[in-house]
């Protein structure tokens, strides 16, 4: 970033809340357990769902239903956008333009034209910080697992896989108009529910050179347009070969896992836990072993400080997003590392498209 200056240590960061949905809650729960943030604003198209957030989780904090009224507004310095996907690429220009910071939900994006878009408004302002949500890259475990693949303490990486088996009804999908459709959210289970994982197995592996995928509608016929059934095949940078499966019509409420094997060394992680590894010899498997004990007991210290549903990482990533606008600094995951998980979510729907 190109930031002249930094903000006053004992200015707070004040932030609007865009979209006063389920997600919202949570970057309400997590802007008010940080010191240096104020939500002072919450606006939602419903005007119902915009009082009930301000009165119910952002005390003082006033509301509207004009997003317009947020971006001239003197007193906000960030948004945090927590709307549908089709609406992120508009809103977040908008902010940018109007000299707000952005912290944006996944996906950055609903096609790839919004997504150049949004690259773009960040671009033209080094100034701001603009922030995409991937908040289990802030977690211990998935972070030590990276390290230890960089230090090559699993050997070449030879297989990288990843899979999340889950349950929405069809009653989620009737609930918002946007959800399950091309228009608003640009698929289904790939590019929402399984999107976490995929950015995981990406972000862990050193990221990819090429996709394949099969999808289908197998649970869910006449009910949404796009997939709830989806297998992805993956080419890492590294060289390595990959996969990733992912459904929303299990009887599993939740299932996660995503496998690392390498000519040293494996590790797999189920259901955010590590469940097995292994190593060529007895002395490194030890060390392996230790650093995972050493993340897991650093990821329970962040799962006692709130809400954990989608993992501990949301306050950990909006924490990082408030530090980097109040010192005038590179987040950690910026718009083009979102971007860059986002375009391979793009090109497995095309291939599946060809398929």
């Amino acid at each position: 970033m190109n930031c002249p200056t930094e903000m006053s240590s004992s200015k707070k960061v004040r932030v609007a809340v865009i979209g006063c949905g389920v997600i919202s809650e949570l970057h309400l729960h997590c802007f008010a357990h940080n010191p240096d943030a104020e939500v002072v604003a919450v606006c939602d198209l419903v005007p119902e769902r915009a009082e009930a957030a301000a009165r119910d989780r952002a005390p003082g904090a006033r509301w509207t239903t004009d997003a317009s009224a947020i971006f001239a507004a003197s007193d906000v310095d960030a948004v945090s956008i927590c709307t549908d996907h089709a609406s992120h690429a508009a809103l977040a220009c908008a902010a940018l333009a109007a000299g707000k910071h952005v912290l944006c939900e996944k996906s950055l994006a609903r096609t790839s034209r919004d997504l150049a878009k949004m690259l773009a408004a960040a671009e033209a302002r080094p100034d701001l910080v603009a922030s995409g949500v991937f908040q289990h890259r802030f977690e211990p475990v998935p972070r030590a697992v990276r390290e230890l693949l960089a230090d090559g303490a699993f050997g070449r990486l030879l297989t990288a896989t990843g899979s999340l088996h889950c349950f929405r009804g069809d009653d989620y999908f009737r609930k918002d108009a946007w959800r399950g459709t091309k228009a608003g959210e640009g698929g289904s289970v790939l590019i929402n529910q399984a999107i976490h994982y995929f950015d995981l197995l990406l972000w862990i592996a050193g990221g990819a050179e090429s996709v394949r995928a099969f999808s289908a509608n197998l649970g869910h016929e006449g009910v949404i347009e796009t997939e709830d059934t989806i297998c992805v095949a993956l080419r890492f940078a590294g060289g390595a070969l990959g996969s990733f499966v992912a459904t929303s019509a299990s009887e599993r409420k939740w299932a996660s896992e995503l496998a690392f094997h390498g000519t040293l060394g494996s590790v797999v992680l189920r259901n955010d836990a590590v469940a097995e590894v292994s190593a060529s010899t007895p002395e490194a498997e030890a060390g392996i072993r230790r650093k995972l004990d050493e993340a897991v007991e650093a990821a329970a210290s962040v799962f006692a400080k709130g809400k954990t549903y989608y993992g501990p990482g949301h306050q950990a990533q909006i924490d990082d997003f408030i530090r980097a606008v109040r010192t005038s600094s590179r987040p950690f995951v910026t718009f083009a590392d979102a971007a860059a998980t986002d375009a391979f979510v793009f090109s497995a729907y095309a291939s599946a498209a060809r398929a």
